[in-house]
């Protein structure tokens, strides 16, 4: 996954290879929440964790999101994660994630998530409010 795993990241001084920072660790929790076949984008995991915005989420799903469901966290207006479109499109249609087809005038034909049907507002899960 290069980019998207945790171990990406080179250590600082004092810090392990496997420790994360706290907000990574609660990023990634929620990326494991999301069931099969839904998506929350990365503005709704940091509205959900009340911390942070879109790009901090992003920023670590890209040093340590190899380890979760990284394909279940997206851009909001459902466009696949550019470089890893095929992977996350094989993992889409293996959960049945609701899809928008492209237009054949779409550069290279990649379906979309429809955001309307797959966004998942984590209803059912209490995450500490």
């Amino acid at each position: 996954m290069g980019r998207m795993s945790r171990e990406s990241r080179e250590p600082e001084d004092g810090d392990s290879a496997e420790e994360l920072p706290e907000y990574a660790e609660r990023v990634l929790e929620v990326a494991e929440l999301i069931p099969s076949g839904r998506v929350m984008t990365y503005g709704d995991v940091a509205e959900w964790l009340e911390e942070g915005g879109p790009r901090q989420v992003g920023r670590v799903m890209a040093l340590y999101g190899g380890a979760v469901p990284w394909w279940r966290v997206v851009r909001a207006d459902g466009v696949l994660l550019p470089g890893h479109e095929l992977r996350a499109l094989d993992r889409y249609r293996e959960e049945g994630t609701p899809l928008r087809e492209a237009a054949r005038s779409a550069e290279g034909h990649v379906p979309r998530i429809d955001m309307a049907r797959a966004r998942w507002d984590g209803g059912g899960q209490d995450h500490g409010r």
